[in-house]
Formats: C-alpha cells, structure tokens, sequence
C-alpha cells in the first residue's frame, strides 16, 4: 500500500508538471496535494514497516517528537489545500469570466506559501505544548504511530489551559476548514442547478465530484479518530481509523482524481508515451555503440 501511495502520487507529479496543458491552478493545487500525501505518508509507515520486520515496537521520545511534528506539518497541509480546493471550484464555477483574474499564478503560489508556514507554526505550537507538559520515559501508545491527541493525555499536571489550546486549535484548523468547504460547495450546487442543459450540470458535477469524494475520506476518518479518542473508545477503532486516514486515503487520492480525469489520462498517456520512446531510443543507441566498438 505504502509503495502504491508513492507511485500514484509521483505519477500525478510527474503528468501535471510534464505537461503545459496542466499548468493551471487546480491542478497545481492536486500536484501539490501529492506532495502533502507523500510526506504525510512518509511520517508514520516506514517507521510501522520497520517495527512490523522487526519486531521492535520502541521509539525515542525525540524520534516522537520528529514524527509527531512532521506527521502535524503535512497533515495541516492537506486540510489546507482541500479547503482552497474547494474555493477553487467555487470560483471556477459561480465566476468563470474573473478565474484567471481571482486564481492567478502568483496567488496560487503564495497561497501553498502560506499554509506551508502557517502548517509549520501549527505543528511547533503543538510539538512544542507536548514537549513542555509531558514528563515520561516508557509508555505504551495504543497506536502504530505517536498520535499527538495520545500524547496530550500522557501529561503530569494540569491539563486545563492546554485543552483549551488544544480545542481553540481544532476550531481553527478543523471547523473553519470545513465550513469553508462546505459554503464553497453549498454556492456551487445552487449555481450547478441553476444551468438549464443537462449536459452542462453533469460536466459541472464531475470536475467537483474527485475533490468531495477525498474530503470525505479525509475529514470523516480523521474526526472518527479524534471523536473516539476523546470518547474513550476502544483502541483498536482508534488505530483502525488512523490506518484509514494516515495509509487508504493517500493511496486512493490518485485513482480517485485519475479514473475519471481525462486531462490527467492523456497526460499519463503522453508521459508513458515518452518514456517508453526514450527507452527504447537510448537501447537501439546503445547496441549501435556497442556493434561499433565490436
């Protein structure tokens, strides 16, 4: 699963960056969706590979702190980039005549600029309340990677102000994404509806469908952690979910943006295409070479 999510996502990589008929913002946004997962990925499952071939289930609390802060950092990346995702559509959509005005390509990359510094401001803010409230040297995690919300519960002291910390956090980089989703989306079905051919609303449909299929994965696995974290639920659906939202929704985010995309297709078409041709020019050039030197 782990070697399916990092070839899907640097196929998507490789199509949308190889060719110029997607140089736009939407598919800058995907490319660097990609980017996220891969990282997001990268964080927890080789770590769980590992302990899984050997049998050692131990990490350093600096190896956890590390593990924790990047697993924060592209986390917040992906619930970034699925919110201006949405806006995208919303513009793309409800302001066709003023999108390449709205969504230029200097906006587009301070945009991924900034939810990469406001990510990394997230991830130290919550690194660095663990490191200063937690006073442990052996403790079980009931999960295959150090999940922050765990952590936070393993404290010494008063944990008061640092749940409101915690839940001023969760509001801001939790609901206000989701709302923004969901008034995004909310303008773009009544703008759908209103287009009188059929054709026309079902074209319109299609380019959204992808994005609220990945936040639905997304957004619905990482609450379910969370909720049953702070239910107290058993930990294995727990982990459960974290597998879900940490390893499936990565590996299902490029067929899911693929299968029906048939600009992606072609570009995954024309880029096999390509390779395949300079595969098999750099060999018929090397057995000439080499019939030469014989």
């Amino acid at each position: 699963m782990y070697l399916v999510t990092l070839l899907g996502n640097l196929l998507i990589i490789l199509a949308v960056t190889s060719d110029s008929h997607l140089h736009t913002p939407m598919y800058f946004f995907l490319c660097s969706l990609s980017l996220a997962d891969v990282g997001f990925t990268s964080t927890t499952v080789p770590k769980m590979i590992v302990d899984v071939l050997t049998h050692n289930t131990v990490i350093s609390f600096a190896g956890c702190l590390t593990q924790m802060s990047l697993f924060l950092l592209f986390g917040c990346m992906d619930d970034l980039l699925l919110t201006v995702m949405a806006y995208d559509r919303f513009v793309a959509i409800c302001h066709p005549l003023h999108y390449q005005v709205i969504m230029n390509s200097h906006r587009c990359g301070f945009l991924v600029l900034a939810f990469f510094v406001v990510s990394l401001l997230y991830s130290f803010m919550q690194t660095l309340m663990v490191f200063r409230i937690t006073c442990f040297k052996t403790v079980d995690i009931s999960n295959f990677f150090c999940d922050p919300s765990q952590l936070l519960n393993l404290t010494c002291s008063d944990t008061f102000t640092h749940d409101m910390v915690v839940y001023l956090i969760g509001i801001i980089f939790g609901v206000f994404p989701m709302s923004g989703i969901l008034c995004s989306y909310s303008k773009v079905v009544s703008s759908i509806l209103r287009v009188p051919s059929p054709g026309g609303r079902y074209k319109a449909f299609s380019t959204c469908g992808s994005h609220l299929t990945v936040v639905c994965l997304f957004y619905g696995t990482a609450l379910g952690v969370y909720l049953s974290s702070a239910l107290s639920l058993s930990p294995r659906s727990c982990a459960v979910a974290s597998l879900v939202y940490t390893v499936v929704t990565p590996m299902l985010n490029p067929f899911i943006y693929s299968l029906k995309n048939r600009d992606i297709k072609r570009a995954l078409q024309r880029l096999f295409i390509q390779t395949a041709s300079s595969w098999l020019l750099c060999r018929a050039f090397g057995l000439q070479v080499g019939k030469a030197a014989d």
